[in-house]
């Protein structure tokens, strides 16, 4: 979709539709008041009738309004005005986007954004506008997986702004808006593919194509130079599939030369039977979305790569498939990891922790100013905090509350969960240094306890994105996220340092 930034009178739009605010109790907004000055009252004689009340969420469609130079003007119910936060604002956005896609209109002019939200400036309100317009234009589409469907209409959509003097900030909130939007979609598509498709293979190969277009640092290991480094817990998971795995590393770098880069790890299990400890068959088909953690480092790569932010990242992806085989690791074994440390596998179906803690003893090399793994780890951080906020672990409360902030900013939310010296107990085993699981109870918080022995030598985040990272039932498709999260904390990182 093509967005741009305007500041113009929405009764004076030549395009297929004008979209304008309605409160509730007929309470027009400010644009939709100036389409209601020119219509001599239409607007309002409709809500008088009651063909509309304002409710959050809801839309009206009307055609040929008198003395505007539009097709269609769109009324867009924004709920109570006192009451009109964040989560309205979005709601509100959404349901005119869905609204415009099904009208046949290719352009249109949003006023939504000039809007009052409580707490946000006028850029937020751009940037969540595009973000959701790309957000609910997404349709999957691959050539090996299905027909393509048709598009939704709307191509073109124009923002507007109250002032002349808004074009500026708006024109930069859209270019970031932008690159996230663009970020996000690529990790949707790539958690979205089948693992038939999507393998540890494919995985390197779109990284290298990343690598190629933005002239980044690529060096992708294979199974030898693995063994080499010793990687012994990755490789024991990687034991079960016939599906090479790949260590993809990707090296950004336009900060100060004396600047350590950050580091992002993303899990990138392409397909999770399980292992051995192998999972119910039913819902096991989104398990394809286990490689989502990898999905959204690559798609932050993206973005920071668009946006020529002036920092060094280093963007980490151990991938593999784990699945039942006659070579699998087997409850009870006994693996060593890279950092020397071994581990007890009590259940197969805990591999994510096996080839991050790897990834995290490797990522020591590049002297880290700090280290954050995502990845799809635990049901139990489903159960802990469903599908609207992601877990977060930290052991450094400066870095925590900064990736929270992140998350508020950008509307994609993580909550900072506890990690006590306490729960690390239930790690214990008779065998090994420690088990891969400390049974049900805290399970997302072990197993960062788990991630946290291979981060002593540097700050370190976890979050785990198990309830975040797709949608189920009808929705069913990879989100994207936390692609604006993450790219919101680089940003505020490197605005820090500017």
């Amino acid at each position: 979709m093509e967005f741009s930034i305007k500041n113009g009178n929405p009764e004076k739009q030549r395009l297929g539709c004008v979209v304008v605010g309605v409160f509730n109790y007929r309470k027009l907004s400010a644009a939709a008041a100036a389409i209601d000055e020119v219509s001599e009252g239409y607007l309002s004689g409709l809500l008088r009738r009651g063909d509309m009340d304002g409710k959050l969420g809801s839309t009206l469609l009307l055609h040929h309004v008198p003395n505007t130079l539009c097709d269609r003007v769109l009324l867009v119910g924004c709920g109570k005005e006192r009451d009109f936060h964040e989560r309205e604002y979005r709601q509100a956005v959404s349901a005119s986007i869905k609204a415009l896609n099904t009208t046949g209109t290719s352009d249109a002019a949003s006023f939504l954004a000039e809007l009052t939200v409580k707490r946000r400036e006028l850029s937020w309100c751009v940037e969540q506008m595009v973000e959701i317009a790309a957000e609910e234009s997404y349709r999957f589409s691959h050539p090996s997986c299905k027909k393509e469907e048709a598009a939704p209409s709307l191509k073109k959509l124009v923002v507007n702004v109250p002032q002349r003097n808004h074009l500026a900030i708006g024109e930069a909130a859209l270019k970031q808006a932008q690159a996230i939007a663009n970020g996000v979609r690529w990790a949707r598509e790539l958690g979205n593919l089948p693992g038939n498709i999507c393998t540890p293979t494919y995985l390197a190969e779109q990284a290298q194509e990343l690598a190629k277009n933005h002239k980044l640092k690529i060096e992708v290991l294979e199974r030898s130079d693995m063994e080499v480094l010793g990687m012994g817990s990755l490789l024991s998971v990687a034991k079960g599939s016939r599906q090479p795995p790949k260590f993809i590393v990707l090296q950004y770098s336009k900060g100060k030369s004396t600047q350590k880069p950050v580091v992002l790890i993303g899990k990138g299990i392409t397909f999770d039977a399980g292992g051995i400890s192998i999972k119910p068959a039913a819902e096991m088909d989104e398990m394809k979305f286990d490689m989502c953690g990898a999905a959204s480092v690559l798609g932050t790569m993206k973005a920071v790569a668009e946006l020529e932010l002036a920092i060094n990242l280093v963007v980490i992806v151990p991938t593999c498939e784990n699945l039942p085989d006659g070579d699998a690791n087997k409850p009870g074994d006994v693996v060593t990891s890279m950092s020397g440390q071994t581990i007890e596998v009590l259940n197969t179906d805990a591999e994510g922790r096996l080839i991050l803690c790897d990834a995290m003893t490797y990522a020591e090399r590049f002297e880290p100013e700090v280290v954050v793994d995502i990845a799809t780890l635990t049901g139990a951080c489903v159960i802990a905090l469903g599908h609207h906020a992601s877990g977060l672990f930290s052991n450094d409360d400066s870095l925590a509350r900064a990736l929270v902030n992140a998350g508020e900013e950008s509307w994609d939310r993580a909550w900072h969960m506890p990690m006590w010296e306490d729960y690390q107990e239930q790690l214990k085993s008779n065998f090994a240094d420690m088990a891969n699981i400390g049974g049900r109870a805290g399970g997302s918080i072990t197993a960062a306890c788990f991630l946290s022995r291979y981060a002593k030598k540097y700050d370190w985040a976890h979050l785990d994105i198990a309830g975040t990272a797709w949608k189920s039932g009808k929705e069913k498709g990879a989100t994207g996220r936390p692609v604006p999260l993450l790219t919101h904390f680089l940003l505020q990182r490197t605005s820090k340092k500017a």
